[in-house]
């Protein structure tokens, strides 16, 4: 994630400013829980599988230090997690979050920088006062396992589907940030984890962040009247020059970083998120990366976060000369089948939703909320009676809830494929440049050439090491 590097602060709503065009608030303090189906508790388990068993038998794996040693805070007696990426948003969001929740302990961290995992590491031995933690290199290693129970993906975007199948099939529970890289993709995470009933949970925040809860629940219950129009700014990246290979650094795994992507010579700036996100070959640029935030708001509040559009056009400018291989800048429409169009441009991250009844929006992440009569804003719900589910706990401690409950989380894989089909049918559309039909139900296009385009060939390599 881009837009919210803080953890949550006051949760206490707060209505301020009546009678003027713009609003204030906070998150509130009760979270119900969503109950749309129960996930199968995984245990942990001895890992069976060929290759995560191979690394811990030749010594790849590290000892494990037993529970007694521990006390009372021993792993034994919460969830144990290992974070694989602890890079800028590994480290400074999703570690230092789970840091926080007493009723979790991180045993591993794992990244391909050497520098990275050590400061990991630092960090979480700072926090419980021990040497409790563990460095580890590469990924398959964590997965190997037998006494982590969840493992939290915060990779580069190429690296999401294939880190959480493998980590689905270690029989772990998954938190895994967004996007998916490919449609095609996307659909086999969803898929293995329906089969599997095991978690996964999307990092993502927006759905229990007030400003767009509140635009998502005034909209679905009437205050704009009908929805008819969305508009949604994201925001423009930098270009960045060409540059030369350069020798790979000291404590950095190459190999590993590239993946199950295309290989490439190492460049100096290439492993830096600002740079990958804007390379094709690992994301998708502002589209899919900011994009995740206010289009599942758009689609939200339009009904929609369990299907797709069914139509859309685009066009998107690619910098000559330059690293960037998706468009910096680009202007989207999505139609969807019940008439409401989605307006997505390169501008300044903002959100407007028109109704034949009124407006609600904002500007700027976590910007004040506005609207035709903030009004709409006070008015409160029947649970009963709402058409939207009460709001969540953020992404971190509603992964654990549901690790202990057995609940399905805030964002289900499926709701992460919807999510990023969606942003992948804009890139598309803007690569062949021509409008294009599609069948949420069995995820089609009307194009041969763009459903060819769901998916993409990926590079193997990496896999016969260790």
């Amino acid at each position: 994630n881009n837009a919210d590097h803080s953890p949550a602060g006051s949760r206490a709503r707060r209505l301020l400013q009546r009678g003027t065009r713009r609003l204030d608030l906070a998150i509130p303090a009760s979270h119900a829980r969503i109950i749309p189906m129960k996930i199968r508790p995984s245990t942990r388990r001895s890992f069976i599988r060929s290759g995560l068993a191979g690394i811990a038998a030749a010594g790849a794996a590290p000892a494990f230090i037993p529970s007694r040693l521990l006390g009372a805070d021993a792993p034994s007696g919460k969830i144990t997690l290992g974070c694989i990426g602890v890079g800028a948003h590994g480290f400074a969001v999703n570690l230092k979050q789970f840091l926080q929740e007493d009723d979790c302990r991180i045993v591993a961290v794992c990244d391909v920088h050497a520098g990275r995992r050590q400061r990991g590491r630092e960090a979480v031995d700072e926090k419980y006062g021990g040497k409790g933690c563990t460095e580890i290199a590469d990924f398959r290693a964590v997965l190997a396992r037998p006494d982590i129970d969840g493992v939290v993906i915060s990779t580069p975007d190429h690296w999401h589907v294939t880190m959480a199948l493998m980590a689905l099939d270690a029989g772990k529970r998954v938190f895994c940030e967004k996007p998916t890289l490919t449609i095609a993709e996307g659909r086999a995470l969803a898929r293995a984890v329906a089969e599997k009933r095991l978690l996964f949970a999307t990092g993502l925040e927006d759905r229990s962040v007030i400003q767009y809860y509140k635009m998502a629940e005034v909209v679905r219950n009437g205050g704009i009247g009908r929805l008819r129009r969305i508009q949604v700014g994201l925001p423009v990246k930098p270009i960045f020059p060409k540059e030369e290979p350069v020798p790979v650094p000291a404590g950095l795994d190459w190999e590993l970083w590239v993946g199950p992507a295309p290989f490439r010579p190492y460049t100096a700036s290439l492993t830096e998120p600002q740079v990958w996100r804007q390379i094709r070959d690992f994301s998708g640029g502002s589209l899919t990366d900011w994009g995740a935030h206010l289009v599942d708001t758009a689609q939200v509040a339009n009904f929609a976060e369990d299907t797709s559009p069914v139509a859309v056009r685009g066009s998107g400018v690619i910098p000559p000369d330059s690293v960037n291989t998706v468009p910096q800048t680009y202007e989207i429409t999505y139609t969807y089948a019940n008439g409401v169009v989605l307006e997505v441009k390169s501008d300044q991250p903002s959100i407007r939703l028109e109704g034949d009844a009124g407006w609600v929006g904002n500007k700027g992440w976590l910007g004040r909320l506005e609207a035709h009569d903030l009004d709409v804003f006070r008015r409160t719900y029947d649970p009963a009676t709402s058409k939207i589910w009460r709001m969540r706990p953020r992404e971190h401690r509603d992964f654990l809830d549901c690790c202990r409950n057995g609940q399905a989380p805030m964002y289900t894989a499926e709701a992460l494929h919807r999510l990023s089909t969606t942003l992948h049918l804009g890139a598309i559309a803007m690569e062949l440049g021509r409008p294009l039909k599609w069948d949420p139900a069995k995820e089609t296009f009307d194009d041969p050439s763009a459903n060819a385009l769901r998916r993409r060939p990926t590079r193997d390599d990496w896999r016969r090491r260790g």
